[in-house]
């Protein structure tokens, strides 16, 4: 099968998550991904978490599918090659300090002389512009500043984050949505025209925090950390078993509410005036997750879950990677793929999300070694001789 972003030609700039993200996520449905990295030690994420013959596992997974060229950005002739891979380019992806690629001479004014069509993703804790604009910004910053990690844990202990580095994911994701509609805005409109896409990831995190910029507007209410409850919601809950296992239950639903008392023997509960909807559930909250715990801690999870999915009533595990790679659901829908690493041994890796029935994406290879694919785009993107390529090497530059 053909793949969507086929024929796309990707130039990605950077390194560890943010940037890096936005173009695996390219290269998994078919664009040609270019990773540039400085020669040496490349992107440092190949140096993160746990290492296996040499180099991250993190790395394998997070450019698969990419081609790796090393370049030094911070010499002209290394500029010069940028700029004419840029020429051969749809989309660059950076996501270095503002005003790093400007330094460089390679800020999106001289990269979009050289290429009018060229979209360019820019990746950064606090954007291009605004007063903030020249401080350091990891995805820490980004998610706590974004509300996140303000409503994250419990209101009686600091708050915490979330066990993955998920403002740079979501920058990314925002990035590659903002690159598909440049895409479409370029070539399907026809207006032939590039643009920039500006990716804070304080702005990423705060997008997604539902009502609570309206809420505090017009109620001055400010959401506070509320543990595995769901404040206003109820009830929704995670739930303590006999067998000392948590079960997730979502009862907030009215007719969902009233499958659940029947499905744990409160059948008085169905029609009390006071749970007919989510408001006076609400409002009395702590004692029907009293009621529901008391149920749950009589029976096992796997008794529990059985009970109420024959209720249909939403309910599930809370699972550990252990848990996931053994589940027959995940492997029904291939989320957990085997791939042959270059030794011959196996290595199960994420499987692609979304699912497309006309052109779904794949994992073609691992992250590749550092420069490993240098002198075969010099060669089929610039048409440099052998010569010109030692010369470059000799000289540092690649």
């Amino acid at each position: 099968m053909s793949k969507t972003l086929e024929g796309v030609k990707v130039l990605e700039l950077g390194g560890l998550i943010g940037g890096p993200f936005a173009g695996r996520l390219l290269g998994e449905f078919g664009a040609d991904v270019i990773k540039v990295e400085p020669p040496g030690k490349g992107d440092p994420l190949r140096d993160w978490r746990h290492i296996y013959e040499g180099t991250s596992l993190w790395w394998r997974l997070q450019s698969r599918n990419k081609k790796s060229v090393t370049v030094n950005l911070k010499i002209e002739e290394g500029q010069e090659i940028i700029k004419a891979l840029v020429k051969e380019c749809d989309i660059v992806v950076e996501n270095f300090r503002p005003g790093t690629m400007e330094k460089w001479n390679l800020g999106y004014d001289e990269l979009s002389a050289v290429n009018p069509g060229l979209i360019m993703i820019r990746v950064s804790g606090y954007g291009q512009t605004g007063p903030y604009r020249d401080k350091v910004g990891f995805g820490s910053i980004g998610e706590s500043m974004g509300g996140l990690r303000y409503i994250t844990g419990y209101q009686d202990r600091p708050p915490t984050r979330v066990g993955i580095s998920l403002g740079d994911s979501l920058a990314a994701m925002y990035s590659v949505i903002g690159a598909m509609m440049a895409l479409y805005h370029r070539d399907i409109k026809g207006t032939g025209k590039g643009q920039m896409i500006d990716v804070a990831l304080y702005e990423a995190v705060f997008s997604l925090m539902e009502g609570t910029l309206p809420e505090y507007d017009k109620l001055d209410v400010v959401r506070e950390r509320t543990g595995s409850s769901l404040p206003g919601i109820a009830p929704s809950n995670t739930y303590k078993c006999s067998d000392g296992k948590y079960i997730v239950i979502g009862g907030n639903g009215d007719a969902i509410f009233k499958r659940l008392m029947n499905a744990i023997g409160h059948q008085e509960l169905v029609e009390d005036v006071r749970f007919q909807s989510n408001s006076g559930r609400a409002e009395h909250v702590d004692f029907l997750d009293q009621v529901i715990e008391d149920w749950t801690k009589t029976v096992e999870f796997e008794k529990a879950l059985k009970t109420l999915d024959e209720a249909g009533v939403p309910a599930g595990p809370i699972y550990s990677i252990k848990d996931i790679v053994n589940d027959p659901h995940y492997l029904s829908r291939e989320m957990i793929q085997h791939f042959q690493m270059n030794g011959g041994e196996s290595l199960k890796i994420p499987g692609i999300v979304p699912k497309m029935s006309e052109t779904p994406g794949e994992t073609k290879w691992l992250g590749p070694s550092l420069g490993k694919h240098t002198d075969e785009i010099m060669k089929s993107w610039l048409t440099y001789s052998d010569e010109k390529i030692k010369e470059l090497k000799d000289k540092g530059i690649i």
